[in-house]
């Protein structure tokens, strides 16, 4: 039978806030590809567009279950999502040098962000029955170190650093969350400090390349440079208010790489200026924070870390994204929440508010 209470706990503040920021992502969008280009790139906004109708449906999907199915079934969703990992390694098809996207006829797929959804759900599992007000142990942290770095491996031999940086981070912050041993914490501290300089000789060229670029981008100002050094110039051209819709001259003459995928917060703040951009970081952290209130609000431990996961997720997306375009961060290639170009970012988001929603109106289960 039908229970009145979940409508009356839904969360339309979410929803809504999803929307603005979907709406805001769509004419970013449009923008990115349709101005002053002499091939207009129409068809892309159209798949976005479409991407956000899937989008919804699964978004639905994700709420009108109970969201504790996910603690039954996290190990096969987890299985699932590592097997297509290994798919896109075995078969999976080349794209600017890297081999991220798996071919199903006409679509193609990027199980790494599904992948991150999957890392959530397992280790909210694992959290929310080992976690104690003591703190985890080297030992209890033995399983979720080797549930990230199995995906996180995966990943970066595809490569794919920037989503392999993304996993460590969610699950580190999930980590702390739960609450480590303060012996713990220290060793696990001292063994990433010392294994820096070892991690550096396992980067590939390019991705040395990169971190050294960000040091200083004018040392192959054509080259690795490049990027970064147009994304500076849009964001600074745009000054307080911007130069208007479609009006931004370093995107519709093409000097801006990537406008529409990684660097589509460069086309913003050009075309809206620093106020322009100054809200839409407003508005994406009142998202971040109605999650976390969502986690607050949760009396069910399996809630909370699923909560506080999500979170972790959008909010290092943004800071990496907003950071690498304005050269506080090495580019790695994270997309923006809800506004870059993707359709397997999109249906990963979607599916992230969709389980949001399920944890929100179900909380009095808990109360």
């Amino acid at each position: 039978m039908f229970d009145r209470r979940l409508v009356q706990y839904f969360d339309w503040g979410l929803l809504i806030i999803t929307f603005i920021v979907g709406s805001i992502g769509l004419i970013a969008l449009y923008s990115s590809v349709m101005a002053g280009t002499p091939n207009p790139q129409k068809m892309l906004f159209i798949k976005q567009l479409l991407w956000y109708c899937a989008g919804l449906v699964v978004m639905v999907i994700s709420f009108i279950f109970n969201y504790k199915t996910l603690d039954r079934w996290a190990i096969v969703i987890y299985i699932i999502c590592i097997c297509l990992l290994v798919c896109v390694l075995l078969f999976g098809k080349y794209v600017g040098g890297s081999k991220r996207w798996l071919a199903l006829g006409p679509v193609s797929i990027q199980p790494s962000e599904m992948v991150k959804i999957s890392l959530i759900i397992i280790l909210a599992r694992y959290y929310s029955k080992h976690a104690s007000s003591k703190g985890l142990t080297l030992r209890e942290l033995l399983n979720p170190l080797i549930l990230a770095f199995i995906p996180f491996s995966l990943i970066v031999k595809q490569p794919d650093l920037g989503t392999g940086i993304l996993l460590i981070l969610i699950a580190g912050s999930m980590t702390i969350f739960a609450k480590i041993d303060k012996r713990s914490f220290i060793y696990i501290f001292s063994v990433c400090i010392i294994s820096v300089p070892l991690v550096w000789f396992l980067l590939k060229g390019y991705q040395k390349q990169r971190i050294l670029t960000f040091l200083d981008p004018d040392r192959d100002p054509l080259g690795a440079g490049y990027h970064i050094i147009q994304s500076k110039i849009a964001i600074g051209s745009g000054m307080i208010f911007g130069k208007g819709f479609l009006k931004g001259t370093q995107n519709s003459l093409s000097f801006l790489p990537e406008h529409h995928t990684d660097f589509i917060f460069s086309v913003l703040a050009e075309e809206w200026g620093f106020i322009g951009s100054l809200s839409i970081l407003f508005i994406t952290l009142i998202l971040v924070i109605r999650a976390l209130s969502i986690a607050h609000k949760c009396r069910e431990p399996f809630g909370i870390m699923l909560s506080v996961g999500i979170s972790a997720m959008i909010f290092w997306q943004i800071f990496i994204n907003v950071g690498m375009v304005m050269g506080l961060m090495p580019v790695v290639g994270v997309p923006l929440p809800f506004v870059s170009y993707g359709g397997s970012s999109v249906i990963t988001m979607m599916i992230c508010i969709g389980i949001l929603m399920n944890i929100s109106m179900r909380r009095f289960m808990f109360e």
